[in-house]
């Protein structure tokens, strides 16, 4: 497969990927604001700036929404977050680029996959979006969240799964494995620092709030029969059989690597595999009193770097382009 390809499929699935979780952290503040006390001692309450600030913290753009935006409200948030153009993570921004990638590689995917993301696309850049999006937010975020499984449903069922499709797996699992360790590292390390607050009712609120940001509380709770901080973490971190969680993420991806590789098991040839062996390794075994102990913020910190390590050895390995080896001798051409 060409390394265009292989690359637009990675990043379309990416894409598609990190629109959905944007739009999965604005549905779940939306509902967790009519849940918050009117005041609270980080001033999360009501529509408190406290409450949507976090927002910006996950997706890693605090000082292009500073140079754009006077205050973190939550009009500015949500405008920032899906609307607009100059921010490459809005959910609009996201969807185009997908888009973009879709076409250059449209003999490589369905007519299925294409439409889906056309239209997907369309919804978010008709001239009503905004106002449709304002008016009914919690449809408006859910048709989001729709068009992007719809999306992942059709690349599951219409694409043969060969490399490209598991080159766009890898992308998907990779950024879902991202955002599930920043929302919970913005929970855990900046959301509630107040120690008084912590085990109280709004804590516990929150914590939810989280699991339902990764469609987890149902699952969680047919795990543990009540939501604590160490668990809630073991269970997006460690947990082998849930769909988001870092542990699973990274396995799936490995098993998509190791495809378009052919390596056998417990061996590498490029440095993604080395890397990405090395932190599933570490994940297999960490326990989460081990975490805790050493630090969760820390712990979510380096797994950070290192997917965002594993991302660069994708790219030099399989997508940068290489400048051709001028002929200079006939002991070149044999």
């Amino acid at each position: 497969m060409l390394s265009r390809v292989a690359e637009s499929i990675y990043w379309m699935n990416r894409y598609v990927e990190r629109a959905e979780n944007v739009a999965r952290f604005i549905d779940v503040n939306l509902n967790l604001e009519l849940d918050m006390p009117a005041t609270s001692g980080n001033g999360t309450g009501g529509s408190g700036v406290g409450q949507w600030q976090p927002l910006i913290w996950t997706t890693g753009d605090e000082k292009l929404f500073a140079s754009r935006y006077p205050d973190f409200s939550r009009e500015n948030v949500v405008q920032f977050l899906t609307f607009d153009d100059e921010n490459p993570n809005s959910i609009r921004s996201c969807i185009r680029l997908a888009r973009e990638n879709a076409r250059s590689v449209r003999e490589a995917i369905s007519s299925e996959m294409w439409i889906t993301l056309n239209r997907f696309y369309l919804m978010m850049h008709e001239a009503a979006a905004p106002e449709r999006a304002e008016a009914d937010p919690y449809t408006f975020y859910s048709d989001v969240k729709t068009a992007s499984a719809l999306f992942v449903g059709e690349t599951m069922g219409t694409m043969s799964h060969g490399e490209g499709w598991h080159f766009g797996r890898m992308g998907r699992l990779l950024e879902r494995a991202d955002k599930t360790s920043r929302i919970l590292d913005v929970k855990y390390y900046i959301l509630l620092p107040n120690v008084e607050e912590v085990g109280m009712p709004i804590d516990t609120l929150q914590w939810a709030a989280l699991l339902k940001s990764a469609s987890a509380l149902e699952m969680y709770l047919k795990k543990f029969n009540s939501i604590t901080p160490r668990r809630v973490s073991e269970f997006l971190l460690l947990d082998r059989e849930f769909p988001r969680s870092l542990l699973f993420c990274v396995t799936k991806a490995q098993d998509s690597l190791r495809f378009i590789t052919g390596s056998r098991p417990d061996t590498f040839s490029n440095p993604a595999e080395h890397r990405l062996g090395r932190l599933l390794a570490e994940l297999h075994y960490a326990q989460a009193a081990e975490i805790f102990k050493t630090g969760l913020h820390e712990y979510i910190d380096s797994a950070q770097t290192r997917l965002n390590g594993v991302d660069d050895g994708m790219y030099h390995t399989f997508f940068e382009v290489r400048p051709e080896v001028p002929v200079t001798s006939q002991s070149q051409v044999q």
